[in-house]
């Protein structure tokens, strides 16, 4: 099973796929976005299929740069972040809630930086998502 809700290759997920998996949450979904082309624009959202393990996401990206990654799963979905040293020290000085910088610290490490995924399931996560997208693209 992968990842995302959406696995089917050949099926891009639509606006209606997309309410009917994230249910309640489909509101949180589109207050990232909306907060993320708000604040970071010009932005483009991309769809990608990234393999039968990891299915169908979609990444916000300002010019070459991506913002965050959004995964699509059952009645929720992930929040994916790639993070420098810069900006984690900055988050880690931060009022982040604790469960946050848990998954932050325990997060691996990759040449590009440190890769995590936050679930969203309620408006403080929302909320925690928006400081982490600030932190990212703070110059």
């Amino acid at each position: 099973m992968a990842l995302s809700y959406f696995d089917d290759k050949e099926h891009q997920p639509t606006e209606d796929d997309l309410t009917s998996a994230l249910g309640e949450t489909k509101p949180l979904w589109d207050g990232i976005a909306a907060y993320c082309t708000e604040k970071f624009a010009p932005l483009t959202i991309d769809w990608k299929f990234s393999g039968a393990k990891w299915g169908w996401s979609c990444k916000l990206v300002q010019k070459k740069r991506v913002i965050l990654y959004l995964t699509p799963a059952d009645g929720f979905y992930y929040t994916g972040f790639v993070m420098g040293d810069k900006a984690l020290n900055a988050l880690r000085r931060d009022a982040l809630p604790s469960d946050v910088l848990e998954v932050i610290n325990s997060a691996p490490k990759y040449g590009e930086g440190t890769g995590f995924r936050l679930e969203i399931r309620a408006k403080q996560d929302l909320e925690a998502t928006e400081v982490l997208a600030d932190a990212k693209m703070a110059k």
